[in-house]
């Protein structure tokens, strides 16, 4: 059973590779943060669409491996409508699966971003992950700055 659920991760982030979600220039976005992984060379410039504090739209452009380009596309399709406090808190959720900090995490509570919690498994790849969640951090925060994971 294990067996069939890591392949049918596999096959979600391989979808997402291959046809990520929301990749296009947002012309009118409120916020564009950019954000980079030496280790891996991953590249993503992340747009955001605000109205008040809610997300009303997100896209993306860059390149990168398909961990991170899969991390971004599903990324980009939950925060859609969310509260800026709301992705905040799947940021928070999202850092905690992939970093391995709690042993016995909820994956029900992460929805289908549980397709990469096997990264944890390999500390290398939790970087190409968590970029873009780093990236929307900061655009939530505003920030300017380029972000990356070094």
């Amino acid at each position: 059973m294990f067996d069939d659920l890591r392949d049918l991760y596999q096959e979600v982030i391989f979808d997402h590779n291959r046809n990520p979600r929301n990749f296009r220039v947002m012309d009118n976005a409120d916020r564009k943060v950019e954000g980079f992984n030496p280790l891996c060379g991953d590249r993503l410039t992340l747009f955001l669409k605000m109205k008040g504090n809610l997300i009303e739209e997100a896209s993306f452009q860059g390149s990168g491996c398909a961990i991170s380009t899969a991390s971004v596309s599903l990324m980009t399709e939950i925060i859609q409508g969310k509260t800026e406090a709301e992705a905040e808190e799947l940021f928070k959720k999202f850092h905690e699966m992939t970093t391995g900090k709690d042993e016995h995490f909820n994956l029900e509570a992460i929805g289908k971003l549980a397709v990469l919690a096997g990264v944890r498994e390999y500390p290398a790849r939790v970087k190409c992950a968590t970029l873009a969640w780093h990236t929307l951090d900061a655009a939530l925060k505003n920030e300017q700055q380029s972000i990356s994971t070094e």
